[in-house]
């Protein structure tokens, strides 16, 4: 199996094309569209001229976490792929689902067993399974050891604290996607030299 990879939190013109015209490009770009909170965060405004990079081989995704009618309305019309959201009911996402017709990654963030067995509520309105950690914008980790013996008919993205040293092939045992936000940055910045690495260690697994 090939490990797909995720760059999420990118909120420059600059990185974002280093990423999309890359020999190896991840299969998604996630943008930070509603959580002030995060350092990675982007504007409305900026998000619209960020987007006007041309995605190429990637899909981009929009992270959400429990987004309101005008969020919506105000990104309906721009280039993603995907909705990823956190904290919303499964009723609501199969309204967003429904109604603005993006595939959905739903976040379930972790920290024991009773959490990961959340993904039961969202059978049948998930695209793909994000399993995360409590952190949101912190970069915290959980114990990935936790979703090793899940059997899903879903793909299964795994994020949380990734860092670009880590053991990535041992990422292939428990999911189809890796996701990574933080092990991609130098003082709170995306790093081209990190993407790079990554993005050519991703490529030789």
């Amino acid at each position: 199996m090939i490990l797909k990879s995720k760059i999420c939190g990118v909120s420059d013109t600059k990185v974002l094309n280093f990423i999309v015209n890359h020999n190896y490009p991840p299969q998604f770009v996630g943008f930070i569209v509603n959580y002030p909170k995060s350092k990675r965060y982007v504007d409305i405004k900026k998000l619209k001229d960020l987007l006007k990079v041309e995605k190429k081989n990637s899909f981009y995704v929009a992270v959400l976490v429990n987004p309101n009618q005008d969020i919506l309305e105000e990104i309906k019309e721009l280039p993603f792929d995907y909705y990823q959201l956190y904290n919303c009911e499964p009723s609501k996402i199969k309204s967003i689902k429904e109604k603005y017709k993006k595939k959905i990654i739903t976040a379930i963030t972790v920290n024991d067993i009773e959490d990961v067995n959340e993904y039961k509520k969202f059978i049948d309105t998930t695209d793909i399974y994000l399993f995360d950690s409590k952190g949101y914008e912190n970069s915290m980790s959980f114990d990935h050891a936790l979703i090793e013996k899940l059997n899903l008919n879903k793909e299964v993205m795994i994020a949380g604290n990734v860092q670009i040293d880590d053991n990535l092939e041992n990422l292939k045992k428990i999911a189809h996607i890796v996701d990574i936000s933080g092990g991609l940055e130098t003082d709170g910045l995306k790093d081209i030299s990190k993407i790079e690495i990554f993005l050519n260690k991703m490529k030789n697994l």
